[in-house]
């Protein structure tokens, strides 16, 4: 590698369920061979309808529970159901894991950025699928041989601040394992195992912002060709030292 670049996808329209998000990349960048195309979770959710309207949820006892005064408790409903396991709960912030294995605040279930008042955005059924779709219809509208990232923000233990990480990947190396190899002092590593495209999403997210409309970009520079899943990432739970 010589160079890193990093393209935000620039002007984009507001992704309604249907969308094709090939289509929008493509248009939007002129996409090479072995670029990574880095998706945000929330348009990936947004185009497959995974959105819900609060109005159609009854709250359960243990959501009203939980829900502060001022806190809605259907979207704590919401939560709940898409949760697999809560893990903490404090005040109304549950820390859950979802069905796909992560461990993350609100299941997943987001507000912000959401297409409507009185919506919640939830995480794709399957984001490692949902990347696999992404990069093949890339590869039919373009040729290009493109790795796909989705990415999510998540806080993590014992450090302030959120970074984005992998939640679904197609197309790349998700882990770089350096386990036999020998570092510059002849030293064999045990256990350096790098968690490539967690890497990567927080690179993209440098360009992507939050608040600034920008929900995607392309990683362009890297040698990550591989044909690892997302879900690699995480820890199964004969390893998980704090379950």
């Amino acid at each position: 590698m010589t160079e890193l670049r990093l393209l935000p996808l620039l002007g984009l329209p507001e992704v309604r369920e249907g969308d094709d998000l090939a289509e929008l990349v493509t248009g939007a960048v002129d996409v090479a061979d072995r670029d990574v195309v880095v998706l945000a979770q929330k348009i990936v959710s947004k185009a497959e309808g995974r959105v819900v309207a609060l109005d159609g949820i009854e709250p359960s006892a243990r959501a009203r529970e939980i829900a502060r005064p001022d806190e809605d408790a259907r979207r704590i409903e919401v939560i709940l159901r898409e949760a697999a396991r809560v893990v903490r709960i404090r005040a109304s912030l549950v820390i859950a894991q979802t069905r796909h294995g992560f461990t993350c605040a609100s299941a997943g279930v987001d507000t912000s950025n959401a297409p409507a008042p009185g919506t919640v955005v939830l995480l794709p059924v399957d984001p490692d699928a949902s990347a696999a779709r992404i990069r093949g219809r890339v590869r039919e509208l373009t040729g290009r041989d493109v790795g796909v990232v989705v990415s999510d923000s998540f806080g993590r233990p014992w450090r302030q601040g959120t970074i984005d990480v992998a939640i679904g990947a197609a197309g790349i190396e998700v882990i770089r394992d350096l386990r036999g190899v020998r570092d510059r002092a002849g030293y064999e590593l045990q256990a350096t195992r790098i968690a490539t495209a967690d890497e990567i999403a927080s690179a993209a997210e440098l360009v992507m912002g939050k608040v600034d409309g920008v929900p995607g970009a392309v990683v362009r520079g890297l040698s990550v060709a591989g044909d690892q899943q997302a879900t690699q990432l995480v820890i199964p739970p004969e390893r998980d030292l704090f379950r």
